[in-house]
């Protein structure tokens, strides 16, 4: 276990070279930090810390480089994330809350969160499976076709178009959209099936065809796998930085929607905030990276999580501290809808 003393020198090495990309000397700490002990003693202490694992010298003469090991106690130290000042918090909040619909709180959720950490922003969608029915409507569009429109609690709308039908009536579509919004709305959509499982059979004779394909429709579109559309912004940002490994390597995993959902992992508590660094990334594309994300949703319940991808030399702090009140907005915005 390392002493306070170097911790602060791990510290502040950390901190001078995600800010000048310069390997960082002696001198240099003892000039633009306080530490209150001499160069020799500061010098003594980076041997002890490059034994350890924590910090390595890239060339003979040079200063030293944290390591990802270095980096993750750095992490693990940290007493507090930046906050955003009052600023950057009105102004998330004025951009996120402009948004009309899901598809547009996650568009603009990528930028913002782009923009603020300079680094590749992802957001995933929420999952269906973690929504509620806030809403089904039926809209007829002749006589022999109708549009579903399940409307969820975290904005979700799925359209489907149900063709091929027999005469369609005003009256019994409006039957129909009754008994359906009466069983389910407010219900998680995981007790949907159950929940109609008996409805064809609570209307009129003439209105049960109707009822069956519409919940055919209905059920079909609960089983898609919605929580694998992922969205991305802020690649031009990789232009910037100067990865230890092959930027193409990083490019093509950030292709690949199974590898970002792996790496996001699992919706969890929305209060917690992951940080994975280099070889903690288990695909070899991203070991020169850090993936920083948190879980976004309604109250404790979380429906997905959104990150960025970064070089594993990044502002810790203020990477951590975006993604955390980011996530806080978007969870506030979707249950103000």
């Amino acid at each position: 276990m390392l002493d306070d003393r170097k911790l602060a020198v791990l510290r502040a090495i950390v901190e001078d070279y995600v800010s000048t990309n310069e390997p960082v000397g002696s001198k240099a700490l003892v000039d633009r930090h306080g530490l209150g002990v001499s160069p020799a003693t500061i010098r003594n202490d980076m041997v002890a810390l490059e034994e350890e694992g924590y910090i390595a010298q890239p060339h003979t003469s040079a200063g030293r480089v944290p390591t990802d090991k270095g980096y993750r106690l750095f992490v693990d130290r940290l007493s507090t994330v930046k906050p955003l000042s009052g600023a950057e918090r009105r102004a998330i909040e004025t951009f996120l809350s402009g948004a009309v619909d899901l598809d547009e709180i996650v568009a603009r959720t990528v930028r913002l969160l782009a923009q603020l950490t300079r680094q590749v922003a992802i957001v995933q969608y929420p999952s269906l499976t973690r929504s509620s029915v806030q809403h089904v409507e039926l809209v007829p569009l002749g006589s022999q076709r109708v549009m579903m429109v399940l409307i969820t609690n975290t904005g979700r709308v799925e359209q489907r178009v149900i063709d091929g039908l027999d005469e369609v009536t005003d009256d019994s579509v409006e039957n129909l959209r009754t008994v359906l919004n009466q069983a389910l709305v407010g219900r998680w959509l995981t007790e949907v099936p159950p929940a109609v499982s008996d409805l064809p059979g609570r209307l009129p004779a003439e209105d049960r065809m109707l009822a069956a394909s519409v919940l055919s429709v209905l059920l079909e579109s609960l089983v898609e796998k919605h929580d694998e559309k992922i969205v991305l912004g802020g690649t031009a940002n990789l232009a910037a930085v100067d990865f230890s490994a092959s930027l193409r390597g990083v490019l093509e995993a950030l292709e690949e929607n199974v590898v970002l959902i792996r790496l996001l992992g699992e919706a969890g508590d929305p209060s917690m905030l992951t940080v994975r660094i280099g070889a903690e990334n288990s695909h070899e594309g991203l070991q020169s990276t850090s993936i920083v994300s948190a879980g976004y949703g309604i109250g404790d319940r979380s429906l997905a999580k959104l990150g960025v991808v970064g070089p594993t030399r990044m502002d810790y702090p203020g990477t951590m501290g975006a993604v955390r009140a980011v996530a806080r907005y978007v969870g506030q915005i979707l249950a103000g809808q």
